[in-house]
């Protein structure tokens, strides 16, 4: 399922995918995120409205709801009552120490998963040096 977004910047796909252990609500959270950190919605952007989204994407509305009550709670959209929701300004350094901190969780839980089969840090930091280079 994907949804074009149109609406004062460039093209948005969401893809929902029944497999992807995350729920569709975090699927739409994590993906409007991504695209407002690569600049693909830049501030002011225009949401679709929770019902747009919610048919274009062929969900419950509770779930675009959810999704747009965490960008907001996270500081990544503004909503305004009769308006809609819009693309907030964000501090792009904040964005890159948050995104820092939420790697360096995965990476610790990469390594205590590692450690379990014999694979050492240096073993994982080879690993990334060489999917660097793919």
């Amino acid at each position: 399922m994907q949804y074009v977004l149109c609406r004062n910047g460039g093209p948005l796909f969401i893809v929902l995918s029944p497999s992807n252990p995350d729920p569709m609500y975090r699927q739409v959270t994590d993906q409007i995120t991504d695209a407002i950190a690569a600049g693909d919605l830049k501030p002011n952007d225009k949401l679709p409205s929770i019902r747009e989204m919610a048919e274009a994407l062929k969900v419950s509305a509770i779930t675009i709801k959810r999704a747009y009550l965490d960008l907001e709670y996270e500081g990544f959209i503004l909503t305004r009552a009769g308006l809609g929701s819009f693309v907030a300004e964000i501090d792009r350094e904040s964005l890159r120490t948050r995104k820092l901190g939420e790697l360096r969780q995965e990476l610790a839980r990469i390594l205590r998963t590692g450690a379990k089969f014999g694979i050492s840090a240096d073993d994982v930091v080879r690993l990334i040096r060489e999917a660097e280079e793919e």
